[in-house]
């Protein structure tokens, strides 16, 4: 099979590339810097640019999957840049649609839904609360509507809060690993009580790939462990399974509006596939 994955040297990227080269796909490679991988093809490309160009499904190798993971500022959820680049994240989404691709995947995320307690499945309203949420959001709504006469199986994948290869993104987990290198033997930060679905970015991966080149399961798909996890408990494990000698200072920093108490996804869908996949 042959699968396009746009972002493919970011943070999510890096991971899904390597698991859909497990698993015997031609993987070709869409990003503004390229990936270093001899057994890919890389394509180097603000591809936003050119998200209206009715020949860039066949520049790109007229893949069988798409796996759209690119996002600007992920980690900045008030960057105006989500809003800026909307509407050609629909127009890429809208012209691989109309060019003939069966198959798409499109990373969401949790901030979509914004404040809500317990756990969140396909039919959970949204109202979200950041810049990023928002963006998101309307891109959702929109590209699952546009979809929903044509021949395509378009999934739309909700990822929760990542962990893993903690030097290489921008979580709290990658900063405490910094001040630790930096001699700090504490931080500042919030209460630490709310609780989250954490998924390791391994496991996230092998349910983005799974999820992607299945199509018996369309619209939303979480991608999630189904559990939560109060973030104290899992800073704390963090600190402790790294050997750090830093503490956090809870109650610091008051929470964000859009944090509630407790929020996690329903993992029905992703086990249905997961367990198909096997």
């Amino acid at each position: 099979m042959k699968i396009l994955i746009t972002g493919a040297n970011g943070y999510i990227g890096r991971h899904v590339v390597n698991k859909a080269l497990q698993k015997n796909n031609d993987v070709i490679c869409l990003d503004i810097k390229p990936l270093f991988n001899d057994k890919v093809k890389n394509i180097e490309m603000d591809f936003l640019e050119k998200a209206n160009d009715p020949s860039l499904y066949g520049f790109l190798g007229r893949p069988d999957v798409v796996i759209h993971l690119a996002w600007q500022d992920g980690f900045n959820h008030q960057s105006e840049v989500h809003l800026k680049n909307l509407s050609a994240h629909y127009a890429f989404v809208k012209n691989m649609i109309d060019a003939g691709c069966k198959s798409i995947a499109v990373m969401g995320t949790m901030h979509e839904v914004g404040y809500h307690e317990g756990k969140i499945d396909e039919n959970t309203p949204c109202n979200p609360m950041s810049l990023y949420g928002i963006a998101k959001n309307a891109l959702r709504q929109s590209v699952l509507a546009y979809a929903e006469d044509k021949d395509v199986s378009l999934k739309w994948l909700r990822a929760f809060y990542i962990t893993g290869d903690d030097n290489n993104n921008k979580s709290i987990f990658a900063k405490i690993l910094q001040m630790s290198k930096e001699g700090k033997t504490s931080f500042p930060f919030i209460s630490g009580t709310n609780k989250y679905d954490f998924i390791d970015i391994e496991v996230l991966a092998e349910q983005i790939v799974t999820a992607s080149t299945q199509n018996n399961i369309s619209g939303i798909i979480n991608c999630c462990s189904g559990n939560a996890v109060s973030l104290k408990d899992k800073v704390e494990e963090f600190i402790r399974n790294n050997n750090l000698n830093i503490k956090p200072e809870y109650g610091a920093f008051p929470s964000r509006k859009y944090d509630s108490p407790a929020i996690w996804g329903d993992n029905s869908r992703i086990n249905i596939i997961i367990n198909k996949g096997n």
